[in-house]
């Protein structure tokens, strides 16, 4: 999903949050990415600015604080955030890490079924699942080469 710099700074003022050229540009990288992003790559996915990087780091923390960004897995020790589709949007299913290209990814909803009843309802809803394995496109190239 994409999103203009307009709904973005509407975004933002609606959490309160000064729209300033970095941080609309980080929710708008946020906004476009198909999965979790680490600091670094959102770095990368700015490419070359006068930012210091310092800068983008304070506002992805923002972002997460204000609940329009969170972080959604914490693979090898790394922060991976994602959009939050609504307010309260806990992000809250299996990721996957793949072990050859690195890449954290959402598992689709209709592989894994969690379920929020019973004994185990709360701990489940404060737990993050990771698996690890071949995404798909690592797995394609290892069957052609």
């Amino acid at each position: 999903m994409s999103i203009s710099t307009e709904a973005a700074r509407r975004l933002l003022h609606e959490r309160q949050l000064r729209a300033t050229t970095p941080r609309i540009a980080v929710l708008r990288i946020l906004a476009g990415a198909e999965q979790p992003m680490s600091y670094t790559e959102v770095l990368q996915r700015l490419g070359s600015t006068e930012w210091d990087p310092a800068t983008i780091y304070r506002n992805l923390v923002k972002l997460r604080e204000a609940g329009v960004a969170q972080v959604v897995s914490r693979a090898e020790g790394i922060d991976r955030y994602m959009l939050a589709q609504s307010e309260g949007d806990d992000h809250r299913h299996p990721h996957v890490v793949c072990e050859d290209c690195g890449r954290v990814s959402c598992l689709p909803a209709d592989l894994v079924a969690v379920s929020t009843d019973g004994p185990w309802a709360a701990s489940i809803q404060q737990a993050t699942v990771q698996l690890r394995g071949e995404c798909p496109e690592c797995r394609a190239r290892g069957e052609s080469g």
